[in-house]
């Protein structure tokens, strides 16, 4: 008794700790990971049911979806800073809410692959908003908390979501598609109801900016050199990390029987973690530098990814599983808040935009090769080379980690 006690208290003073409109935007984040966590899981699985193809059409599918998510999520960035976060959070909301029902109905595989393209622009581009509203809200000796709290509570609902979904898309997957949209929509009032804009007060020359000359900003981003070199190696690991969501799924259902509900209980066993230990984590490590706990995290990838290659029964899975956990606790807090110390307070929402590309960019190709390797290889061979090429980019975040602190300790002798 005295052991809960002591829990409840701790979570007091982290609630106490926060402002009550990062909490708001918390709730809201919570609601609609919520309904995405019953439909994305298995959407591989609904494609591939639905229209009767393989692997590589799905890969090229997801291919169409991410290329399109590129333009929204630029145009996002950039409107996030120009016309101000909530109404940019406002409008996916409700682009999501109506992209997942029109997905849910159409019946043809080429009406679906024109609706990804229109989907992938809108759906997406609340997201850089979303995200600077946290570095808004946040001093920067909290943000890679909040950003843990994000992730707890993204997690949750990830932890609820594919058990019930795995449910759900037994009985009817179109109901997966209703539910994700009414989720969109409750997320929507609230944020219209509660949510105060967070964007902060520009300088006078700022303010008076052309849309254009606001898109024209990027430049200041791709001219930041130790910045572009960070999001390389956040590519090569986000094409090794989207392989749990994209392939793997497909992957144990035909190479080892395991049905809908057991990947989603792996799926859960992941959420589950980072909701009870994802926050410790965080705190734990917030005295190390970020590069390298990018680099731990990114070791952690490639041994438990290259176990599925080699695994053959649902214990090791869910103990590859595991150690991926562990890995992706370290890295997405951390690599959230290294963007928001790369970010003026006044480009935030064009930096969280490029950030994106980094998640964006893998999607148009990391699940078309692994479909290729699926549906022409050994299919083990997906995950013996997601565990070389994490080996790769951890090596790559190491040198970055000594490059950025020989430039820090010139520039301070400098001075």
């Amino acid at each position: 008794m005295h052991y809960f006690g002591k829990q409840w208290n701790r979570l007091l003073n982290v609630y106490y700790d926060f402002p009550r409109q990062f909490w708001i935007l918390i709730l809201g984040v919570f609601i609609d990971r919520l309904g995405g966590a019953l439909l994305f899981p298995f959407f591989a699985l609904y494609i591939t049911k639905r229209f009767g193809v393989g692997m590589t059409t799905v890969g090229v599918l997801f291919a169409v979806f991410s290329f399109s998510s590129l333009i929204g999520n630029t145009l996002g960035g950039g409107l996030a800073d120009h016309l101000g976060r909530k109404k940019m959070v406002l409008f996916g909301l409700v682009a999501s809410a109506l992209s997942s029902l029109i997905m849910g109905v159409v019946d043809t595989l080429a009406l679906f692959f024109a609706t990804a393209l229109f989907v992938g622009i809108f759906a997406d581009i609340g997201g850089p908003a979303a995200q600077a509203m946290v570095a808004d809200l946040l001093p920067e000796d909290q943000r890679a908390q909040g950003y843990g709290i994000m992730r707890v509570v993204a997690n949750l609902a990830v932890a609820i979501g594919p058990a019930i979904g795995g449910f759900v898309a037994s009985q009817s997957y179109l109901l997966l598609f209703i539910c994700d949209a009414v989720s969109s929509l409750i997320t929507a009032a609230i944020v219209y109801l509660i949510l105060r804009e967070t964007r902060p007060v520009l300088a006078e020359e700022e303010s008076k900016q052309s849309l254009l000359q606001t898109f024209a900003g990027y430049g200041v981003v791709f001219r930041d050199a130790a910045y572009m070199i960070f999001l390389l190696a956040c590519m090569l690991m986000v094409v090794v990390y989207s392989q749990m969501y994209s392939t793997l799924s497909v992957y144990l259902r035909d190479v080892h029987a395991i049905p809908e509900q057991g990947y989603g209980i792996i799926l859960s066993l992941n959420a589950t973690m980072v909701v009870l230990f994802q926050f410790s984590i965080t705190r734990r490590v917030k005295n190390i530098a970020p590069l390298m706990v990018m680099t731990f995290g990114t070791l952690f990838y490639a041994f438990g990814f290259s176990m599925y290659g080699w695994s053959s029964s649902f214990s090791y899975f869910a103990l590859a599983m595991i150690v991926i956990t562990i890995g992706e606790m370290l890295i997405v807090p951390v690599s959230q808040a290294i963007v928001a110390q790369f970010a003026p307070a006044d480009k935030r929402g064009r930096y969280m935009a490029i950030y994106g590309f980094s998640w964006i960019l893998p999607g148009m190709f990391a699940p078309l090769l692994a479909g290729l390797i699926m549906d022409n290889y050994d299919p083990r061979w997906v995950w013996y080379s997601a565990g070389i090429l994490a080996i790769i980019t951890a090596g790559l975040f190491a040198l970055l980690q000594r490059w950025t602190a020989r430039r820090a300790t010139e520039a301070a002798q400098a001075a």
